[in-house]
């Protein structure tokens, strides 16, 4: 796993503004965090650097258990934490895809 890059507050305030107008791309329900699960926010953090999450009501853990569980098992860095919703960012591991930690370094 590489290292985590730790933000900045001012990283983290641009990350949470360029998170603001989107839409959970995933959901964690009922089944809850599972290897599968993962894979897929890691490709999709892979593509876009930045996402949402949105825990379901009927998720067996609340967020900020998720938020704990994804900061120590994972190389996903949690930016925002509001109500059911988990703000995601990952450095892509492709240089193209990597529009907002180029933005991130520049802060």
């Amino acid at each position: 796993m590489e290292e985590i890059m730790s933000l900045t507050g001012k990283q983290k305030r641009f990350l949470r503004t360029q998170a603001h107008s989107m839409k959970p791309l995933f959901q964690i329900g009922k089944v809850g965090l599972n290897t599968v699960w993962i894979k897929e926010v890691k490709n999709a953090l892979n593509k876009r650097e930045l996402i949402k999450i949105n825990l379901l009501q009927n998720a067996p853990s609340d967020t900020s258990e998720v938020r704990e569980y994804l900061e120590t098992k994972t190389d996903f860095q949690v930016v925002q934490e509001i109500g059911h919703i988990l703000v995601l960012y990952r450095q892509a591991d492709s240089e193209k895809n990597r529009d907002i930690s180029i933005k991130l370094k520049e802060l």
